[in-house]
């Protein structure tokens, strides 16, 4: 029971998983690999999912959490590349030239101001994201004012 509840959210929301793992990996083995730890991570949580927050929110928390590990193990490490067990599940969608684009662009932020816009373009209001990402709502929205004036110089200059 628990499980199809897991499931079915999860597979609602994977977007959110794989905008993270776009985002934060750049060959296929590591968005592989990433989408796989972040599975695992939010499976291994599930059981504390009290529902006190949006299960997207809670995913985006997580996501984003696993995605900024992997970057840092990624850096002080050479990983040696496994077998995916979670191939079959991994089938990214297909993105037009305008959002590949985006993506591009939005990888050249730091990680966090990565994370902080995707939130925004999710939806998520500054008070959400504030509370995700552990800044001041203050702070936030400098950072996002900053980041949006940072993605159109980079968007221009195609």
């Amino acid at each position: 029971m628990i499980e199809k509840s897991y499931l079915d959210k999860l597979e609602e929301h994977k977007g959110i998983i794989y905008k993270m793992v776009n985002l934060y990996a750049d060959d296929e083995e590591d968005r592989k690999d990433l989408y796989q730890e972040i599975i695992f991570q939010s499976w291994s949580a599930f059981n504390r999912f009290k529902g006190d927050a949006k299960f997207s929110t809670w995913l985006y928390k997580i996501s984003l959490n696993v995605s900024l590990s992997f970057l840092s193990k990624q850096k002080k490490q050479n990983r040696t590349k496994e077998q995916n067990t979670f191939d079959h599940f991994f089938e990214p969608p297909e993105l037009s030239e305008r959002a590949d684009w985006l993506y591009r662009c939005i990888k050249q932020l730091t990680e966090i101001d990565r994370s902080i816009i995707m939130l925004h373009l999710d939806g998520f209001d500054n008070t959400e994201i504030s509370e995700m990402m552990g800044l001041s709502r203050n702070h936030t929205n400098v950072k996002l004012h900053r980041i949006k004036q940072q993605l159109t110089t980079l968007l221009t200059q195609k």
